[in-house]
C-alpha cells in the first residue's frame, strides 16, 4: 500500500514526464511555472479562488495541470476538483487544500528536476506577459 506521498509522487511524475515528452519549450516552461506558482496563490487567495483564477485565465498547459492536479488526489478532473472545492464543508476545505498542496510539492519539484524550470524561471515569465 502507498503512501499518500509515493502516490502523488508518482502521478506527478507521470503527469510531468508526459508534458516533457508531448509539448514544445513555452508550453514546458509555462505548465513548470505555473507548478511554482499555484502554491503560492493558493496560500494568497484560498483554494477556489487559485483554481477558478488557473481555469479562467490560464494557459491550456496550465489548465492541463489542475487536470493532472485533480487525477493525483482522485478528484478525475479540473471540473470535479473545483466542484469539490465550492461545495466542501470548512473541515473537507481543508483538506482538500492540504492534499492539493501535498501533490503539488512534487509537481514543483518535478518541474525542476525533469523540465529544468525553477523559481527564478518563473520571475522570467512574469516579466514576458
Amino acid at each position: 500500500m502507498l503512501t499518500y506521498d509515493q502516490k502523488y509522487a508518482q502521478k506527478a511524475y507521470e503527469h510531468v514526464t508526459a508534458i516533457k515528452d508531448g509539448k514544445d519549450e513555452k508550453a514546458k516552461k509555462s505548465y513548470g511555472s505555473m507548478s511554482h506558482k499555484l502554491p503560492i496563490l493558493i496560500y494568497k487567495a484560498g483554494l477556489v479562488q487559485a483554481l477558478t483564477f488557473v481555469e479562467a485565465r490560464g494557459k491550456e498547459v496550465q489548465k492541463q495541470l489542475l487536470d493532472d492536479l485533480a487525477k493525483s488526489i482522485d478528484a478525475e478532473n479540473k471540473a470535479n476538483l473545483l466542484q469539490l472545492a465550492r461545495g466542501a464543508k470548512l473541515s473537507e476545505y481543508i483538506y482538500l487544500t492540504q492534499q492539493v498542496l501535498a501533490a503539488l510539492l512534487w509537481y514543483k519539484r518535478f518541474a525542476q528536476s525533469i523540465l529544468g524550470i525553477d523559481a527564478s524561471d518563473v520571475d522570467d515569465e512574469e516579466g514576458k506577459e
